[in-house]
């Protein structure tokens, strides 16, 4: 998993991954998206690859890349319990939300 945090720590690679997420895509379209160098989105890509977030199936001369969401799932899987914490203070935060009086309601009229 800390193999996951540190490839995902890349900003490009989280948005090579947001675009995935939309449907498989070849490299050039990604290279487009980006604005970098083929060879620069190739780069984040093979790492994204190897970390197994990504696996990719040729199609003619294209080569078309998909999101593999296994790593992330063992990455959910680790944010359950900080998941619950937060709830847990949203949930005190809408309580405490509703008790406090709103000062825009009108007074009702006597």
């Amino acid at each position: 998993m800390s193999v996951t945090f540190d490839v995902l720590a890349e900003p490009t690679r989280r948005r090579i991954l947001d675009l995935l997420l939309e449907r498989p895509r070849p490299v050039g379209e990604l290279t487009e998206r980006l604005g970098l160098t083929q060879p620069g989105t190739s780069k984040h890509l093979r790492v994204l690859r190897e970390a197994g977030l990504v696996r990719v199936r040729s199609e003619a001369q294209r080569r078309w890349y998909e999101l593999c969401p296994g790593p992330l799932a063992e990455i959910d899987e680790w944010l359950a319990p900080y998941r619950r914490l937060w709830s847990q203070s949203l949930d005190a935060l809408e309580r405490h939300l509703d008790a406090v009086p709103d000062e825009h309601e009108e007074e009702p009229a006597s």
